[in-house]
């Protein structure tokens, strides 16, 4: 499982995403990741009434035999879409924040990391779909801390430098 849920204080979920993990929640639910060359993608509703998150690994296609995997991103993203449709969102309406994408192997990638990929192919399909992107924080040496609550404030993160 790619995803810990417990409940916290007040009754709510605490969602934390492990690579791979893909959650949905409503007004209240929390959700967290530690991400390195890894990008997380937060969606909602332009109301912050429900949001997903996913945790992204590889910025590829999932090969043949792996079509729900959620480390890839394609999967992750279209199984975000699909919790988000069952709640009566259409994704194209979301809007987004990006995060992660460090280069965690600067000496063995100088130029473009892992990292990096990732984030364009992020990037480039949020931008495909119409979805406006309203924070990111990608690249760089660091590893991030995210974490989010589902209403009006936005995502914090704490960067590490490794």
């Amino acid at each position: 499982m790619t995803v810990a849920e417990q409940e916290h204080s007040g009754g709510h979920l605490l969602h934390v995403l492990h690579p791979g993990g893909v959650a949905c929640g409503e007004r209240g639910e929390r959700f967290e990741t530690l991400l390195g060359s890894c990008v997380a993608i937060v969606l909602t509703d332009p109301r912050r009434t429900v949001g997903a998150m996913c945790h992204i690994v590889h910025a590829m296609p999932a090969p043949a035999g792996r079509h729900d995997d959620a480390t890839y991103a394609d999967a992750a993203l279209r199984q975000m879409n699909q919790r988000l449709r069952a709640r009566g969102l259409q994704p194209g309406q979301c809007e987004a924040y990006v995060y992660g994408g460090g280069n965690m192997f600067p000496r063995v990638y100088p130029q473009q990391s892992i990292g990096t990929r990732n984030v364009d192919w992020v990037l480039d399909a949020l931008a495909a779909t119409g979805v406006r992107v309203l924070q990111h924080d990608v690249g760089g040496n660091t590893y991030r801390r995210l974490r989010w609550t589902v209403g009006s404030d936005a995502p914090t993160v704490t960067a590490m430098p490794i």
